[in-house]
């Protein structure tokens, strides 16, 4: 659906006056928008959102905000890689309208006060080892949706807690925008692509794959009738054997709540974080009943 375009038409706005023009022209237009909002450090699966994204709509934009309300304090948000021309490159190539690339002080000027939280989502799973991670992206990302004003927004099912977060965000605050939910992009070896397998030394890169296989046989069991929380457990263990040095969870969840489920009676999937080296991967399957 997207307009045709030639390779250079990439458009880099950093202020909300010049980015609400741009898409108030689209708008008079009758033009369909979708936003990509990303930290940069673009991938493979950026580049899915971005396919998803044109496929739908008239126009994409891609937002690229390093955001430092959704780092810990043992998280380093200065170390977090940033190369704006090598992003812009491959968004020219993805065939992206327009860039949109904030300052800090912009999103957060000073006296900026307000925090947008869903604790009974943010504060499980991944939330229990990143105390406010959660709180800084639905945050960010409700800024950004009311900046962009897009008919649909699109992220990844990797980022599976995440995904669910933004859609009651969405849904309890009555923001006028569709959330498109994309698939994990994976290697040929099924590990899920993230801009952290570069911190994967050639050995751990190895052994990485091995959570996506767990999270696979634990389904398959699930599905097949095992008892959920012994196929967990199995999975769990299956880890730490092949190098995982700790497994932060591995749960079986309601899709929606992620509410820990002891019976298949729902919609579910099984979230895990692992460490690895000094690395900590994430990923989902879905259950097939």
């Amino acid at each position: 659906m997207t307009k045709s375009r030639s390779e250079g038409s990439l458009t880099t706005v950093r202020g909300l006056a010049a980015l609400r023009a741009r898409v108030a022209e689209w708008r008079l237009a009758g033009e369909i928008i979708a936003l990509v909002p990303t930290m940069g450090a673009l991938h493979e699966g950026h580049g899915a959102l971005m396919a998803a994204a044109r496929k739908a709509s008239d126009r994409v934009i891609v937002s690229i905000f390093v955001n430092p309300t959704q780092f810990g304090p043992s998280e380093d948000f200065a170390a977090y890689p940033r190369d704006e021309a090598a992003d812009a490159a491959f968004l020219d190539a993805a065939g992206v309208d327009l860039l949109y690339a904030p300052s800090a002080d912009a999103m957060y000027p000073e006296g900026f006060a307000t925090l947008v939280s869903v604790p009974e989502l943010g504060g499980v799973l991944c939330g229990t080892e990143r105390s406010g991670h959660f709180d800084g992206v639905a945050t960010v990302v409700t800024k950004l949706i009311n900046q962009v004003t897009p008919d649909a927004a699109y992220f990844g099912e990797k980022d599976y807690q995440q995904l669910v977060i933004i859609r009651r965000v969405v849904l309890d605050l009555d923001l006028p925008v569709r959330v498109e939910g994309v698939a994990t992009v994976r290697a040929s070896d099924g590990l899920a692509i993230s801009s952290r397998n570069a911190y994967l030394g050639a050995k751990e890169r190895a052994i990485a794959p091995a959570l996506y296989v767990a999270l696979k046989d634990a389904a398959q069991r699930i599905g097949a009738g095992a008892e959920i929380e012994g196929a967990c457990a199995e999975a769990r263990a299956a880890l730490i054997a092949v190098g995982f040095s700790s497994v932060d969870y591995l749960q079986y969840v309601d899709v929606a709540s992620l509410e820990p489920l002891a019976t298949q009676d729902r919609s579910a999937r099984i979230l895990a974080a692992a460490h690895l080296g000094r690395v900590r991967l994430i990923d989902n399957v879905a259950i097939k009943n």
